[in-house]
């Protein structure tokens, strides 16, 4: 059985490295919209294997006492690839992060081996997402492609700081605003999340800053991001959450557009400011995430 599913609220995600279990006890309690379990950077490849059969405890551990969703991060090379998706593909998982995405084949063939292990395992197919990390200017440059690949892709990312080495530079908004846009684009483009924040948020200490890259990024269409400590947890659930005003005023926008249909008027004004059917889209997708958000908060652990 296809399962057909809107996609979740995932506007802050939190690694968990799978081997260190002071952060795995604490990770149900940082209000992150999902917890990714993580096999890639932050595990030491000595470590991979065990950190593999850590996963249906962790998964158990987080579903039993959270209500976050559940992501499991995997490394690129087919041979760590294969085994990690094995470990990974199991009841309770939500979604599957792809570092270093190569294409949309790369995409189909790891997609081609869940659905077999979904199979196999009586799991629902297509049931678990797939997160896609594009990480260097070959990837970036077949963005649309990648976006466009396989049903079961919730969105894409730009990996800033792999990317940024690659091309020789310094991470910084200003060098990352052009790829970052291209992100959105992609994803946007495909029906897709663009997910990630403009600009690199290595430096979790600056608070300030980091609220700042935030409410940007949502401005530039971005709606969600993961994170690398719980301090920014707060940050990305409040700055990609549409404000109290926000939710007012597109209130305003769609009641006024629905007395204005009425009256046979396909425009109107609000203070002093013209509104059309662009406008009137935009209040209505912004009403629409935040009953999603409300919805998410309000669901059963």
């Amino acid at each position: 059985m296809t399962v057909e599913r809107k996609f979740p609220v995932w506007r802050s995600a939190l690694f968990v490295p799978a081997n260190v279990e002071r952060f795995v006890v604490k990770a149900v309690e940082r209000g992150a919209d999902a917890l990714i379990i993580d096999l890639e950077d932050s595990v030491p490849l000595a470590e991979k294997a065990n950190a593999r059969k850590l996963i249906p405890g962790i998964v158990k551990r987080f579903r039993d006492t959270g209500s976050s969703d559940v992501m499991v991060r995997i490394n690129q090379p087919l041979e760590l690839a294969v085994p990690d998706l094995e470990a990974a593909v199991i009841a309770g998982v939500d979604a599957i992060k792809i570092t270093k995405v190569e294409g949309a084949e790369h995409l189909r063939l790891l997609d081609e081996m869940v659905t077999r292990l979904e199979i196999e395992r009586g799991l629902p197919i297509g049931k678990i997402w797939f997160v896609g990390l594009i990480e260097a200017p070959g990837p970036l440059s077949r963005a649309h492609e990648i976006a466009r690949s396989i049903p079961r892709l919730a969105g894409i990312s730009l990996g800033a700081e792999d990317y940024a080495t690659a091309i020789g530079a310094k991470p910084t908004e200003e060098t990352l605003l052009m790829p970052k846009q291209q992100v959105v684009q992609a994803a946007r483009a495909a029906g897709i999340m663009p997910l990630g924040t403009i600009g690199s948020v290595a430096d979790f200490s600056d608070l300030e800053g980091y609220t700042r890259i935030v409410r940007r990024s949502a401005d530039f269409g971005f709606v969600g991001s993961a994170c690398i400590h719980p301090s920014l947890v707060p940050i990305l659930n409040e700055g990609f959450s549409p404000s109290a005003k926000e939710v007012a005023d597109a209130e305003r926008v769609v009641a006024l557009n629905k007395q204005a249909a009425a009256e046979g008027r396909a425009s109107f004004a609000i203070d002093g400011k013209m509104i059309d059917i662009p406008i009137v889209q935009r209040a209505e997708a912004l009403l629409e995430r935040a009953q999603a958000i409300a919805a998410r908060a309000h669901r059963p652990r």
